[in-house]
């Protein structure tokens, strides 16, 4: 898989409806006592880290607590697939309008896919002045993607190496600037421009190219999707870029659904590390990593007291489990254990995944006579985002304690290009739902009363837009932040691991000295989202991590 490849996993791509259970046990054969290295977690990363070092004849084994292969790219409930398929999805972006007094005419809406001419169209709606621009805007985020996508490639530069390395050590670090300097060229005199974009708040940066707010609040939801940020907030524009960099099917900032739903990529990527030789065990859960007596890594402790050796352990799980659960604390230096646990691991994601026995029916689109999925079905669909500061006040309700009055809703139906996920006829709903804080104020705890009382609020909305929608549910499965922390082992329910904040990026993920994949004890590296370079359906911390430890083994 790409390094680049990227997928529409937000958080957890499940099926509500009944079906077989996905389990993959012992693939690629039996236990055994040792292997060259050891893989903890079968999240993406994780089998992406595996399948490039068995392919680079490193004899892999990868353990996961769960029944399930995937981590949170995982499709439970639904019967497996071979192979990967992808669906790219144009248009991609569908914000319906709320608009009062417009008597019997449709309310407006948003339309963005790849005719940019029809994007030009759509957004003369609102701004004449901003459709004219658009393109412009486009062709410059583009460039900025171009120049930072190669460094999502590569290890960060070595700045541990540079301060107390040895000369030789000094000078091999010294190609990892090499992508740093590709991308200064490729920006050219208009750095100063980019460094803005990449520390400024999102609503500045847009507020200098576009005067409509239904564009820019649609264009904001990628700087705050899956992040406790407002638009408002210093450093947006990055976590903006983050999530329109990358490609699909040799497409740039293509976005698509995974046939079979994001599971069927993580069981592509499986499939490929043990048609290779790798050893993927589930329902194995790693206790602790083994340290030598020399304070070199030499394998893993499983739950049940089996030990399996190894000479290098790469960890998919969070900075935070790694480093302060897993691994003896005598080994590793207090400022650093100091510094993981001071991480920001707050998330505002309530993620709902609902059963509907029929599509929603916007009043800005209203279905076709026979129910079959429109163009804005395929989309990631924008609810209660027309308006920058309606984000912000969702925002703000968090600040406070409280689930927001008004939660921001990205609604998707993977369904409406995939038949395979639901019976006919019937769809899933995927709601990426914000802001929630991890506590409630008070202290309150989310418990089954809370929880339902926020999904009814999202539900009250979305019938607002679609009405109907909340008549058409047979089934909804609620993950709040505490859910998704208990059940991934994502800390505080992010799903970057940790916060994708300027002072959480590149030299400084997920601390400064230590964001090259390597840590304080030596064979142990971390190769999840909270390494560089953080969070997406990528596969590119699990891929960077293989190669930085294939390169140390074959040095020893």
């Amino acid at each position: 898989m790409p390094a680049s490849g990227r997928g529409l996993c937000r958080a957890v791509a499940a099926s509500p409806f009944p079906a077989w259970r996905r389990a993959h046990t012992e693939a690629g054969g039996g236990l055994k006592p040792e292997y060259d290295a050891v893989v903890i977690g079968a999240g993406h990363n994780g089998l992406v880290a595996a399948a490039y070092l068995q392919r680079l004849g490193v004899n892999t084994a990868v353990f996961e607590r769960r029944h399930v292969i995937g981590g949170a790219a995982v499709t439970e409930e639904i019967v497996p697939k071979h192979g990967l398929r992808l669906h790219l999805r144009n248009p991609y972006s569908f914000t319906p309008m709320l608009e009062e007094g417009v008597g019997s005419k449709v309310p407006r809406s948003l339309l963005l896919g790849t005719d940019m001419a029809e994007n030009q169209k759509q957004i003369a709606q609102f701004s004449r002045k901003d459709a004219q621009v658009f393109p412009t805007y486009e062709e410059f985020m583009h460039r900025l993607a171009l120049a930072i996508d190669p460094l999502l490639d590569a290890a960060p530069v070595d700045m541990a190496a540079f301060q107390r390395g040895s000369v030789l050590q000094r000078i091999k670090s010294l190609s990892t600037l090499k992508p740093l300097l590709k991308a200064g060229c490729i920006l050219g005199a208009q750095l100063p421009e980019y460094y803005e974009v990449l520390t400024a708040p999102i609503t500045k940066v847009l507020d200098q190219w576009f005067e409509s707010e239904p564009l820019k609040a649609t264009l904001a939801t990628d700087a705050v999707i899956g992040a406790m940020t407002s638009p408002r907030t210093p450093g947006s524009g990055y976590v903006l870029l983050h999530h329109v960099m990358g490609s699909l099917e040799g497409m740039q900032g293509a976005w698509g659904y995974v046939q079979g739903g994001m599971g069927a990529l993580s069981d592509a990527i499986a499939s490929s590390a043990t048609t290779h030789g790798a050893s993927i065990f589930t329902e194995k859960t790693v206790a602790k990593v083994q340290v030598n007596s020399e304070g070199c890594v030499q394998g893993v402790v499983l739950e049940d007291g089996t030990e399996v050796r190894s000479k290098v352990v790469l960890s998919n799980t969070s900075p935070q489990i790694t480093f302060l659960k897993l691994t003896p604390q005598e080994w590793l230096p207090e400022k650093f254990l100091e510094k993981i646990s001071q991480l920001d691991t707050r998330s505002p994601v309530t993620k709902i995944n609902v059963a509907v026995d029929r599509l929603p029916s916007f009043l800005a689109a209203p279905n076709a006579p026979k129910g079959h999925p429109l163009p804005h079905h395929q989309c990631s669909i924008h609810l209660n985002c027309e308006d920058t500061l309606l984000l912000h006040q969702a925002f703000e309700d968090a600040m406070d304690g409280l689930p927001s009055r008004r939660p921001v809703i990205e609604l998707c139906i993977p369904s409406a290009l995939d038949p395979t996920l639901a019976p006919s006829g019937c769809h899933v709903v995927s709601l990426f739902t914000q802001y929630t804080p991890y506590t409630l104020a008070g202290g309150k705890a989310w418990d089954e009363q809370e929880r339902n009382a926020y999904a009814d609020r999202v539900f009250d909305c979305i019938e607002v837009y679609a009405p109907g929608f909340k008549d058409s549910v047979v089934g909804r499965d609620i993950l709040t932040p505490p859910d998704l922390e208990r059940i991934f082992g994502l800390p505080g329910g992010n799903i970057f691991h940790c916060a994708m904040s300027l002072d959480q990026l590149y030299f400084a993920r997920p601390v400064p000295l230590h964001s090259g994949y390597r840590c304080p004890l030596q064979g142990l590296y971390l190769c999840g989202s909270g390494a560089h370079p953080g969070g997406g359906v990528m596969g590119a911390a699990g891929r960077n991590a293989a190669h930085v430890a294939f390169r140390d083994l074959k040095s020893k």
